[in-house]
């Protein structure tokens, strides 16, 4: 007669269902998920979608709040960049059709006068630029000071490359009180998409630029030939930097670039990265940045506001065209969701 099977060895306890977990893990207690946990988010079936996203809203209401941050952002130094990073139009190693130009004071503080105008409470000032020069630091430095001369009181953020401690310092000096330098993708990816410096340098700028009390902006671009699993490393890494914002980007396939020819990630896809990085990082201002309106489109738009989404750039993205900033504003009107006073980013 044959025994019968020991049933410690054939039956085996179901897996935990990861938006369960995610429910009492982070909306509950208010701590990111793993990397394993965020890889699962990023593997869980399109028909829970809606599910999904609706956890990542609750997320977002509870650890920040209804109220979203609108930002703009301006060129200082466009085209002509040393690097080689694979995705971008202004790198000078690639035949893309952007050529160098410089904008001068009186057309930074135009820019900044034109994006107070919309409701916007951060101005970022950007520079295509291995790390800036004299020069450039100089003319950010007076373009600071014509902003506020000009009675404009808006919230000044730089993105200008990587840093020395000195530059960080002068930075701080002149009262910028945000700075972005994005880490792009996983430490594990990135060799693939930038080789003329390393992920760990970006690392080191945003480490000098947290520990001088300055905000710490970072994020980077989905699409770039990387895996789920590296997406899940990318959002657990962001979430070790401690920023005060991740801007979310999504791939525009830039002509004359080594990345011209790569897919659109599928809208639906998008929302569902979108919502695991909130559940990665849920005290986190997550903003919706580049390549939105081309992944997600104007419906999109409006379900990451709903999907854990609490912060929006209006306008155009250096040299992508956005959305009119009026658009968005009647996005968040509609959706009910305020505005993040300017009283309350100082």
């Amino acid at each position: 007669m044959t025994a019968a099977p020991d049933q410690d060895v054939t039956e085996q306890e179901p897996a935990a269902d990861i938006l369960a977990v995610a429910r009492e893990r982070v909306l509950e207690r208010g701590e990111g998920l793993t990397e394993e946990q965020v890889l699962a988010v990023l593997r869980l079936d399109l028909d829970r979608l809606p599910e999904l996203l609706g956890l990542a809203h609750e997320v977002r209401m509870r650890w920040c709040g209804p109220e979203v941050e609108v930002e703009g952002i301006v060129s200082v130094k466009t085209g002509g960049c040393p690097e080689d990073c694979h995705f971008c139009s202004q790198s000078g190693r690639f035949p893309t059709p952007v050529r160098s130009a410089w904008l001068d004071i009186p057309g930074l503080v135009r820019a900044a006068r034109e994006t107070a105008a919309t409701g916007a409470t951060e101005f970022c000032v950007v520079a295509a630029v291995r790390g800036p020069d004299a020069r450039l630091l100089s003319q950010v430095r007076e373009g600071i000071r014509a902003i506020r001369e000009s009675g404009n009181d808006i919230q000044i953020a730089c993105s200008l490359g990587m840093l020395t401690q000195a530059q960080v310092d002068e930075l701080v000096e002149m009262g910028v009180h945000r700075y972005n330098h994005n880490l792009e993708t996983a430490r594990s990816h990135f060799p693939n998409v930038v080789t003329t410096h390393t992920w760990e340098e970006r690392w080191e700028t945003l480490r000098m630029v947290r520990d001088a009390g300055m905000e710490v902006c970072s994020g980077g671009i989905v699409g770039m030939g990387e895996s789920d699993a590296q997406r899940a490393e990318f959002a657990v890494q962001l979430a070790e930097l401690d920023p005060h914002e991740v801007p979310m980007n999504f791939l525009i396939p830039q002509q004359g670039t080594p990345y011209e020819d790569y897919p659109v990630i599928e809208g639906k896809e998008a929302l569902r990265i979108v919502a695991a990085f909130r559940l990665a990082l849920p005290r986190t201002m997550l903003r919706f940045a580049g390549g939105r309106e081309l992944t997600l489109g104007d419906l999109g738009a409006e379900q990451g506001m709903l999907g854990g989404i609490n912060a929006i750039i209006v306008g155009n993205y250096l040299t992508n065209l956005g959305r009119p900033a009026e658009q968005d504003l009647a996005m968040l009107a509609d959706l009910k969701m305020p505005i993040k006073a300017l009283s309350e980013t100082l």
